[in-house]
C-alpha cells in the first residue's frame, strides 16, 4: 500500500494543520533560528488552498513558553512523573475498586489529536469499564451528532467543501461563517463571484455574515424548528417532492408532513416573527434550487431542540432527494479541528469507537473482541452537564480532563466550579494553567499544537496530519503517552503498549475495518497496514478509505448517500416529527432579556492561546455585551459604559456594545473571557444548564438575563511594561500589547488615595501627574530611563484615549520632555500617527489608517485593500470595511 508522496519538510517547512476551527487548514511552519516560527497557509491542503483567517496567521505569535507548565504537580507543588502518575492510577483504582467503575470520569476535548481520543476512550471504556467519558464537543455539535443518527442510522456528514462551489443556493443557518469559518465564507463568497449562488442567512442578530447575505431572515431566537417545518409543508403542499427518492429510500414521511401542516406558513410567521411575505420568498428560493447546501453550526445545535432543528433541517432535503449529490445536502460544521476526529473513537459517553453503537450487542462485541479487554462499557455515560453534576453530587469520585476548561466553558459555571473545588480528586493534564487547573490535586503538563504528531478530522471528513515542529518543553509529554502510562500503571501495560502516533492510528483504522464490510460508514481499514514512514508522509484524505482501496493518487470528492443507501437497518434514511416546542427558560418580568452567548472574530475558547497574540487583542480587548438601542435606552445603558448582566444563576460585568444591529429583547456577549484576563467575564456563570433530551447539548444560545448599568464611580485605562499582579478594582479587562499590557479597570467607590493605587500600578520611580480632581480626572505615567513604564488615565467617565497609540508607546524611547507630557494628553501630537482600533487583524491595520484611504477616495473594499492591506489575507474585514465607506459616503452627503 502507498501514501501519497508528500513529504512532511520542505526545506525546514513541517506541513502541519491548523488547530482552531473545524475547517482543517493546512500550515506550513517554519522554525526561524531566532526561536520564532514563520506562519504560512499551506497551497496544497484541499481545506484552505494557502488561505488562513486571523486566529491562523498569528499562530506562530502564541507559542511563548513563558505560561507553559512544564513540571507534573501534586497539590501544588513540583513533583516526579512517576509519583504524579502514580498516584494518578492509584486513585482510580481505588475509587474503581470501592464505588464500581461509574464512579470515575474523563472529560476530554476536541482539541485532542484522535490518537490521544483514541486511547482515552479505549481505557475508559474497555479496561475500566464505563461509559463516563465525555468531551467539550459536547457542547459543540452533540445534536449533529443525533439527528445525523435519527436520520441516517449514522453519524454521517454527507457532503464536502467542495459543494459549497457547485450549489446554487446556500442556506447559512445558525452560523456566522464569516468570523466563525472565515476560510469557507470566503470559498462560497467565490462561489457567488464565480456562478451566482445565492446566499440566505437566518439569523437573529445581524453578522457579518448576514450583512453579505442575499437575503437576511432575523428570525426570533430558538425558532428553526418552526421555519423549517413551514418549509416541509410549503415543499409538500407545493409538489416538489422527489417522489422517485422517497418511495425508495426513506420512510416516516406521512408523521413529517403532519407535523409541518399543522405549522404551516402562518406558524412559522408566528413563531419566528417573520412576514409571510419573507418567508414565502425564502422558501421560494430554496424550492427552486435544484442544488442547495443548509450549513448550519453553533445557532442550531447550541439549543435544548437542536437535535429537532437537525432533523428538521434534514427532513426538507430527504423530501427533496437534495443529498449526496454535488451542491446538495445538509452541512454541519464543526467549532473544533477534531471533533470529528473525536466522533469517530467514540469520544461521546453514548458512542463507541469506530461509530460503532454503545446500544448493540454486537458493535460492543466487536470492540470488546478487537480490543481483548476484560470488560466492556454496557450503557451509555453522563453527557457533559449531567457528569459534572454527578461530580458535585459526589457519584464521581475521581475526574480527569484534558485539554479544555470546564470552570469557563460549560454552563452554570459557577456551580462546576463548586462541584470541581469539592471533588475527592481532580486531574487535570492541559499546556497551560487555566480556571480549571485551580481545583486540580494533579497536574499534568502536556504538549502543546506546535509539539504533538497526530491526526485531526475536519468537518468535511478529511483526516490530516498534525506534525510537531518544536521540541517538548521541560517533563511535558503527549497526551497519548500520559494516557498510555496511567493505563499501564493501572495493570494494563501490555494493551497500552504503543511507541508512537503511528502505532496507535494503525490500531485505530484497523478497529474501523473490524466486522464492517461496509455495513458502517466509518471504516478507513486502507491506512491499517500504515508503516510508520508512510504514516509521517500521510497526505490529508476523506473517509471512507476502505481496506480494499489505495492511498494512491488524491481521490475525488466523497459524498455519501449518493446511492441511497442509508445505515438503518432497512437502509432507508428517516424523516423525523419534528413539533415546537417551547424553551424550558423563558423571559419574564425578573429576567425580561433573551441571553445569547457565541464567538468572536480573533478569538479561540478560553483564549488561552489567542489571548498571546497581541495583534488578536487589538481588535476587541475587553468582554462586551451587544444590546440594541432601545433596550439600552430603557436600562438607563449609555454607550461604552458598563453593563451588569444577572441571571438566575449568576453574572457578569461588560462594556456595552449599543447597537441598532443587535435584535431587540435579545442580548450578546462573547463566551471567551475568563478569570485571569478579566474580573467577572465569565458568562458561563450566567447561562443555563436546561439541555436537548435526545442529545444532552446545552442551549447555551438562549437564557433569560437582565441588564443594568453598572455603578461605576470612576472608570480607569492604563498601559504597563509589567504585567500587573493585583488590582483593586471589581471590574477589570487585561490585554496583551506588543511590549506590555493594557488594561481597563473601574470602581464603584472614589478612591481615598488616587497616588497609592497608581503606585499598586505602576510601582516606584520617576512619576508626572496632571490632576483635576473637582472633574474626576487624575492622569500618571512613569519613566524607567528613557522608556515608559506606564501610563494612568483615570475618569468619572469612560475615559477617551488613543490606546492603541498610547500602547505603542510602551516600545518607544523618550529623550525629549515634551513627548513625556504628550503621554498625559493620551493623543498623539502633530505629524504623529493613530492607527485607531484594529479592523484587520492579519496584517494589524486599524482603523484610522483605513478612514484616511476611504476619505482619499478608496470607495470599495478592495481599493481600502490596495491602499492599506486591509481585507487582503483572510477576508473576514470586508464587510466591515464596506460598512466604513457607507458610513463615510452617508456623512459627507449629510
Amino acid at each position: 500500500m502507498k501514501a501519497w508522496p508528500s513529504a512532511p519538510e520542505l526545506g525546514g517547512t513541517v506541513r502541519t494543520t491548523c488547530p482552531y476551527c473545524g475547517v482543517g487548514c493546512g500550515v506550513l511552519a517554519t522554525p526561524r533560528a531566532d526561536g520564532g516560527v514563520d506562519i504560512a497557509g499551506n497551497p496544497d491542503h484541499p481545506a484552505n488552498r494557502g488561505r488562513l483567517c486571523s486566529k491562523g496567521a498569528a499562530l506562530g505569535e502564541t507559542l511563548s513558553l513563558d505560561d507553559r507548565l512544564t513540571v507534573p504537580e501534586v497539590d501544588g507543588r513540583p513533583a516526579t512523573w512517576d509519583a504524579a502518575l502514580g498516584l494518578v492510577a492509584e486513585r482510580f483504582a481505588a475509587a474503581v475498586a470501592k464505588h464500581g467503575p461509574d464512579s470515575v470520569a474523563f472529560y476530554v476535548s476536541g482539541q485532542l489529536l484522535t490518537e490521544d481520543y483514541y486511547v482515552a476512550n479505549k481505557l475508559m471504556k474497555g479496561f475500566i469499564g464505563s461509559a463516563n467519558i465525555d468531551t467539550n464537543s459536547r457542547l459543540c455539535m452533540a445534536s449533529s451528532v443525533a439527528g445525523h443518527v435519527r436520520a441516517f442510522g449514522s453519524d454521517t456528514v454527507p457532503g464536502t467543501y467542495a459543494d459549497l462551489d457547485e450549489a446554487d443556493l446556500v442556506v447559512l443557518v445558525g452560523s456566522n461563517l464569516a468570523w466563525c469559518h472565515p476560510v469557507l465564507f470566503q470559498r462560497l463568497l467565490a462561489a457567488r463571484e464565480r456562478r451566482g449562488t445565492r446566499i440566505v442567512v437566518l439569523d437573529p442578530r445581524v453578522t457579518n455574515t448576514a450583512e453579505e447575505a442575499d437575503l437576511h431572515l432575523a428570525l426570533a431566537p430558538d425558532s428553526d424548528v418552526a421555519l423549517f417545518l413551514g418549509l416541509l409543508d410549503h415543499l409538500a403542499a407545493g409538489g416538489f417532492a422527489d417522489h422517485g427518492f422517497v418511495d425508495a429510500h426513506t420512510a416516516g414521511l406521512d408523521d413529517a408532513v403532519v407535523v409541518a401542516a399543522a405549522c404551516g406558513l402562518e406558524g412559522a410567521a408566528r413563531a419566528t416573527g417573520l412576514s409571510a411575505a419573507d418567508l414565502s420568498r425564502f422558501f421560494s428560493l430554496w424550492a427552486g434550487a435544484e442544488r442547495v447546501v443548509t450549513v448550519y453550526s453553533q445557532g442550531v445545535n447550541q439549543s435544548v431542540s437542536g437535535t429537532d432543528k437537525v432533523n428538521a433541517i434534514i427532513n426538507c432535503h430527504l423530501l427533496t432527494g437534495r443529498i449526496g449529490k454535488p451542491g446538495a445536502g445538509p452541512f454541519s460544521v464543526t467549532g473544533q479541528p477534531n471533533a470529528m476526529g473525536g466522533r469517530e473513537v467514540g469520544g461521546l459517553a453514548n458512542m463507541l469507537a469506530a461509530h460503532m453503537r454503545l446500544d448493540d450487542p454486537a458493535h460492543r462485541e466487536i470492540v470488546q473482541g478487537f480490543w481483548a479487554s476484560p470488560r466492556i462499557a454496557e450503557r451509555p455515560g453522563l453527557k457533559a452537564v449531567d457528569l459534572f453534576r454527578a461530580v458535585g453530587d459526589g457519584r464521581i469520585k475521581a475526574l480527569w480532563i484534558m485539554a479544555t476548561n470546564p470552570a469557563v466553558s460549560l454552563p452554570d459555571a459557577d456551580a462546576v466550579a463548586a462541584a470541581l473545588a469539592a471533588c475527592p480528586f481532580v486531574v487535570v493534564s492541559d499546556v497551560t494553567r487555566t480556571d480549571t487547573t485551580y481545583h486540580a490535586h494533579v497536574l499534568l503538563p502536556a504538549a502543546a499544537w506546535a509539539e504533538k504528531d497526530g491526526t485531526v478530522t475536519n468537518s468535511e471528513r478529511r483526516i490530516s496530519r498534525q506534525r510537531g515542529f518544536l521540541p517538548l518543553p521541560g517533563e511535558t509529554r503527549a497526551d497519548w503517552r500520559i494516557v498510555c502510562d496511567v493505563a499501564a500503571r493501572m495493570g494494563w501495560a501490555d494493551d497500552f503498549a504503543f511507541d508512537g502516533p503511528a502505532a496507535i492510528f494503525r490500531e485505530h483504522a484497523a478497529l474501523s475495518a473490524a466486522g464492517n464490510g461496509g455495513a458502517r460508514d466509518f471504516d478507513i481499514g486502507g491506512c491499517t497496514g500504515l508503516d510508520d514512514r508512510a504514516y509521517g508522509e500521510l497526505a490529508p484524505f476523506q473517509w471512507p478509505l476502505r481496506a480494499s482501496e489505495e492511498l494512491g493518487e488524491p481521490p475525488g470528492e466523497r459524498r455519501f448517500f449518493a446511492d441511497g443507501r442509508f445505515y438503518t437497518d432497512d437502509g432507508r434514511a428517516r424523516f423525523v416529527a419534528t413539533p415546537v416546542r417551547a424553551a424550558v427558560e423563558q423571559p419574564d418580568e425578573t429576567f425580561p432579556l433573551i441571553l445569547n452567548t457565541g464567538r468572536i472574530r480573533d478569538q479561540w475558547h478560553t483564549m488561552t492561546r489567542t489571548a498571546k497574540s497581541p495583534r488578536l487583542m487589538r481588535h476587541i480587548a475587553e468582554p462586551f455585551c451587544e444590546i440594541h438601542t432601545l433596550d439600552a435606552a430603557a436600562a438607563g445603558i449609555a454607550p461604552a459604559t458598563l453593563i451588569q448582566l444577572d441571571s438566575a444563576r449568576g453574572g457578569v460585568i461588560v462594556r456595552a456594545l449599543v447597537t441598532d444591529r443587535q435584535r431587540r429583547g435579545s442580548v450578546f456577549v462573547p463566551m471567551h473571557w475568563t478569570n485571569q484576563l478579566a474580573a467577572s467575564g465569565r458568562i458561563g456563570a450566567a447561562t443555563a444548564a436546561h439541555t436537548d433530551p435526545v442529545s444532552g447539548q446545552p442551549g447555551l444560545k438562549f437564557g433569560a438575563a437582565a441588564v443594568r448599568p453598572f455603578p461605576a464611580a470612576w472608570y480607569g485605562f492604563a498601559v504597563l511594561r509589567d504585567r500587573p499582579q493585583r488590582i483593586d478594582a471589581p471590574y477589570r479587562a487585561l490585554a496583551g500589547v506588543e511590549d506590555g499590557w493594557r488594561l481597563e479597570f473601574a470602581g464603584v467607590a472614589v478612591p481615598e488615595d488616587w497616588d497609592g493605587l497608581a503606585a499598586a500600578l505602576l510601582g516606584v520611580g520617576e512619576t508626572l501627574s496632571v490632576r483635576d480632581e473637582s472633574a474626576g480626572r487624575l492622569r500618571f505615567a512613569r519613566f524607567d530611563g528613557d522608556r515608559l513604564a506606564g501610563a494612568i488615565f483615570l475618569d468619572r467617565q469612560p475615559v477617551a484615549a488613543a490606546r492603541v497609540w498610547l500602547a505603542e508607546r510602551l516600545g518607544v524611547s523618550f529623550g525629549d520632555t515634551g513627548e513625556r507630557l504628550r503621554i498625559l494628553s493620551g493623543r498623539p501630537g502633530t505629524g504623529q500617527a493613530d492607527a485607531g482600533p484594529a479592523v484587520c487583524a492579519c496584517l494589524g491595520v486599524g482603523a484610522n489608517r483605513i478612514d484616511a484611504a476611504i476619505a482619499a477616495g478608496a470607495a470599495t473594499a478592495e481599493a481600502v485593500g490596495a491602499a492599506t492591506g486591509a481585507g487582503t489575507n483572510c477576508g473576514s474585514c470586508r464587510t466591515d470595511l464596506r460598512r466604513m465607506i457607507h458610513a463615510r459616503r452617508m456623512q459627507e452627503a449629510v
